[in-house]
């Protein structure tokens, strides 16, 4: 017995991760795959991209609804019974017969698979000793890093070579094998904290907190107005092939994976505020980049790793100083942190959609670019509010 409960820690944290892996592939699939949903779907690739943008608003109110109604239940059935749902909803949309009914389906996947990543964080810091906690939080987030980084270019690929659905049966494949290695490895008896209705109403009247949920939203749009569509777009704007195109994902998560280590590197020395400072500058120097160099292929290249580098590190940072702002309130903050992301997400993705419909290519790299530089800012503001 005594041997059995020193190894699941071992294992257990990398199930949690490989359940973000899912996670994060389940909620960034559309993007990869646009042109060829569209395609195959009969509808134009805007109305694709609403996959994306109705999908963001689900998982926006459903965080913080769901980090209430689940506070009390045992963790390894409720990551588990996330993940089962994951895995079948991605094997059902493999076989949607229609945009309506992949349009559902996807909106039952998230409804349910937004538990997870608040959820895996709070259980990783159960499993391992205090002092193990924050590198553990940041192997199990790494999972979202491993999903950009390889879950989406091999999304783009598998879709382009083989169809869409053969990418969302790969995605289900995944979370059926990220399922039975949590339920295998988690430990049983796991309870979090419970969530009351006032630490909503607490986290609102702290100043730090809500500024920092702003730099979170801002940033995310900024993202996902090009984001969303850079696939069609690296198309249209440089005649650029399919692969070309998932080549463009790959230097977006690779270097994001790179930014990632990097940023765990030197945050002890800098301090939160000023590696999110970079962090931020990276992603705005990145998206900048796009919008001046558009048309480009390389130069747009080299523009998306730039902002690789700062986007998966500027998530994590969010989580760290978040913690720090109201460290008993910590569950209820990074869900919330969770719910303005997809808000971001969905705010981004609508302009985008608007835009690309409205076949302004050129101005959805300008579009980003305001909102990365409000995001900035917002940043620079938190710096009077931080604790000590």
């Amino acid at each position: 017995m005594e041997n059995r409960s020193a190894a699941a820690p071992r294992f257990a944290p990398t199930a949690l991760m490989l359940g973000n892996v899912v996670t994060g592939c389940a909620v960034l699939a559309p993007a990869g795959m646009l042109k060829e949903l569209s395609e195959g779907l009969d509808v134009s690739i805007r109305t694709a991209g609403l996959l994306i943008t109705f999908g963001a608003i689900v998982l926006c109110v459903g965080s913080p609804v769901t980090a209430w109604l689940t506070s009390r239940i045992e963790r390894r059935v409720l990551l588990s019974a996330t993940l089962a749902v994951l895995a079948a909803t991605n094997i059902a949309s493999a076989f949607a017969s229609d945009y309506a009914s992949l349009l559902g389906l996807r909106l039952l996947m998230l409804a349910v698979g937004v538990i997870y990543t608040p959820q895996a964080a709070g259980t990783a810091a159960m499993i391992v000793p205090e002092t193990r906690r924050g590198s553990t939080i940041a192997y199990v987030f790494l999972g979202w890093s491993l999903a950009a980084a390889i879950g989406l270019p091999l999304i783009a690929l598998v879709s382009h070579r083989y169809g869409w659905r053969v990418a969302y049966g790969g995605v289900g494949a995944l979370g059926l094998i990220s399922f039975l290695l949590l339920t295998w490895r988690l430990p049983r008896g796991l309870f979090g904290a419970p969530v009351a209705l006032r630490t909503w109403l607490d986290l609102a009247r702290n100043r730090l907190v809500v500024l920092l949920l702003l730099v979170t939203t801002l940033y995310m749009a900024g993202q996902f107005v090009i984001f969303t569509f850079m696939g069609p777009l690296v198309a249209r704007l440089t005649g650029a092939s399919a692969d070309a195109a998932s080549l463009m994902f790959a230097l977006y998560g690779v270097f994001g994976f790179l930014g990632v280590a990097v940023a765990t590197r030197i945050v002890d020395g800098w301090g939160a505020f000023r590696t999110s400072l970079l962090s931020v500058s990276l992603v705005l120097a990145g998206v900048a980049g796009w919008a001046f160099s558009a048309g480009n292929y390389v130069l747009m290249a080299v523009s998306v790793a730039i902002w690789g580098l700062g986007f998966a590190s500027s998530n994590s940072m969010q989580q760290v100083r978040l913690v720090a702002a109201a460290p008993s309130m910590a569950s209820a903050s990074v869900s919330l942190n969770t719910s303005v992301l997809y808000v971001g997400q969905a705010i981004g993705s609508a302009v985008g959609g608007v835009l690309y419909g409205g076949d302004f290519l050129y101005g959805m790299g300008y579009a980003a670019t305001t909102f990365l530089a409000l995001a900035l800012v917002t940043v620079v503001l938190t710096r009077t509010h931080e604790p000590g």
